[in-house]
């Protein structure tokens, strides 16, 4: 375990370390982790900035995409002057801004097979925010060579959803083995909500945080699943 909290560690996360379940261990465990988010778009940049505010020590982000006006309905922290940028480059600034003790990795560049065994393998916990599923069984895929646990999500329209893969458990291929593009279309082709995104972010953060700090249970061979235009909320045991 790292040294003691600081003085202005516990104020910054006074109302987390509050939390029973979390403590000062469980933010001196997320002080110490390193997490990796593949995608910064609705979903990534969201998780990035929820893990940064958090209190996760290192944090890469993994983008190779730029900022377009379309991105700016659902995703939040980028500016209308800032289309064209990189959404990579732009989003550690603010993390940095919010956080300045997050040690935040850029990796500007787009996920493949060997790059993607190189990146995980220095981290903890892998978040998949990419928007189509060849990257998800990518993720998964090496997530398993490697022993390690990842979050993938979707979001499409008004509904989400979310699983936690551990080695060992259900797998998102054996949900999804012939799952084309359904319930995970590109924004730039499915439509999609900006709440229904942040819902969907904000599950995946929690998974990161629970697993971390040892608080709860993660969505482990289960599959969170909503629709906001019915406000129907179900976990489904796989």
């Amino acid at each position: 375990m790292d040294k003691c909290l600081t003085e202005e560690e516990k104020r910054r996360y006074s109302r987390q370390i509050a939390i029973e379940e979390i403590g000062v261990c469980g933010q001196q465990r997320l002080r110490s982790a390193k997490v990796i988010i593949v995608g910064c778009g609705a979903l990534g940049s969201m998780v990035a900035m929820q893990l940064a505010g958090a209190g996760i020590g290192t944090i890469g982000i993994s983008d190779f995409d730029t900022i377009d006006v379309s991105n700016l309905q659902r995703q939040f922290f980028f500016k209308t002057d800032e289309a064209g940028m990189k959404k990579s480059a732009v989003l550690q600034q603010r993390m940095e801004d919010l956080n300045p003790s997050c040690h935040v990795l850029c990796h500007d560049a787009l996920i493949n097979r060997e790059r993607a065994v190189e990146l995980f393998s220095d981290y903890d916990f892998i978040m998949d925010a990419t928007d189509n599923p060849s990257s998800k069984f990518i993720i998964e895929s090496v997530c398993q060579q490697l022993c390690k646990p990842c979050s993938i999500a979707g979001v499409s329209e008004f509904h989400g959803q979310v699983m936690t893969v551990f080695p060992g458990s259900t797998k998102f291929g054996e949900v999804f083995p012939d799952s084309g593009t359904e319930g995970f279309l590109p924004c730039s082709i499915g439509g999609v909500v900006g709440p229904a995104a942040a819902i969907c972010a904000s599950l995946q953060s929690a998974e990161v945080i629970k697993y971390l700090t040892g608080a709860g249970e993660c969505l482990k061979s289960k599959l969170m699943v909503f629709d906001l235009l019915n406000n129907s909320y179900n976990v489904i045991s796989l």
